[in-house]
Formats: C-alpha cells, structure tokens, sequence
C-alpha cells in the first residue's frame, strides 16, 4: 500500500512539475508541433449571437492554406485560462461565392469580413500598425461563419451550437454573391 501512495506522489509531482515546466518554458524540446499552434494573429471584435451583441471576443488565428484559409480560437479575455468559447473559418470570398455555399445558407450563416472590417469594429493587435493593415486588407478579401459553443454567462457548454455573426452583417444578393467566382465554379 506505501509503495503505491510513493508511486502516486511521484506520479503527481512528475504532472504539475512538467505542467509548470510546459507553462513557465514553453513544450517541452520533445514535444512535435500540433495544430494549435500558430494561432498568433490577434483581432478583438464583437459579435451578434441570438440576436444579441456580445464580446469583444478576442480572436487568436492562424493561415491555414493560402487561398486563403484561416481559423480562429476565440475567447471573451486574453486570460491565460479563458475558456475557448466560438471558433471562425475564414475563408477566401473565391471559394464562398460559388455554389459551394447556397445563397439562403450564406446568408442565414456567414458574413463579408469586408463589410465588417468597414464598421470600425475590428482591430487587429499586437502588430505594428502597417502588419495590422496588412492582415485586415488580407481578411477583408474573406467570409467566416462562426460556432458559438459555450451559451453566454453559463458554467459550462450545453452542447448546442450558436452561429454567430458580426455586427452590422448584411445579406447578399445572388449577384453580390457570385461576384468573386469564376465561370467555372458558379
């Protein structure tokens, strides 16, 4: 019985010394990359869910595919140990607006990063104000849907998922819509 509480104490110790080591040092040099790293691009916007404006919502993002692709962990702080609570796809308008994603379904789910960025709501951090441009000129050739995942002001995830949307969104006409696609994917 002794050796098994010496070798649940060691065991223990083993844990939050290597927690403190990951959190104090960065991974461990063993440790291969996974895909949550990179999300280094910071922006804060608010965003609308139920009908509701919330946020700003901290968006932590990184490119995942040229076209581009890029996704983003949202939290509501920039808290070490704030719950992730909505991810965004961004996605490059040439994919979005084609027949990939039905009118009716573009507009009840996603929104134009153009017409968001264009609100003054969104800020890019942590960058130099000409990287910062940089990025918001990249984003706003873009579309995102988001996944609310954690329903405001409970304890913990229900299990439903929200689509939220940015402030001000405004529904496409079929012809907006097609806009950015080529003859080929319309």
């Amino acid at each position: 019985m002794r050796s098994h509480l010496t070798i649940a104490w060691s065991l223990a110790a083993a844990l939050v010394l290597g927690a403190f080591t990951y959190r104090v040092g960065g991974r461990p040099p063993s440790v291969s990359p996974t895909p949550a790293d990179g999300h280094t691009i910071h922006v804060l916007a608010p965003h609308v869910v139920n009908g509701q404006v919330s946020g700003p919502y901290h968006h932590y993002c990184k490119v995942v595919s040229p076209e581009p692709f890029i996704e983003c962990l949202i939290y509501l702080s920039t808290d070490s140990n704030a719950n992730l609570v909505q991810i965004e796809y961004i996605v490059a308008k040439t994919v979005t607006r084609t027949n990939a994603i039905p009118l009716a379904v573009w507009n009840k789910n996603w929104h134009d990063h153009a017409q968001e960025i264009a609100t003054g709501r969104v800020q890019v951090l942590d960058l130099p104000p000409d990287d910062a441009k940089k990025v918001a000129d990249l984003v706003a050739q873009t579309d995102g849907i988001i996944f609310d995942l954690w329903p405001h002001g409970a304890k913990v995830p229900d299990g439903s998922v929200r689509i939220g949307r940015s402030v001000g969104h405004v529904s496409l006409t079929a012809a907006e819509k097609f806009r950015f696609s080529t003859s080929g994917n319309r």
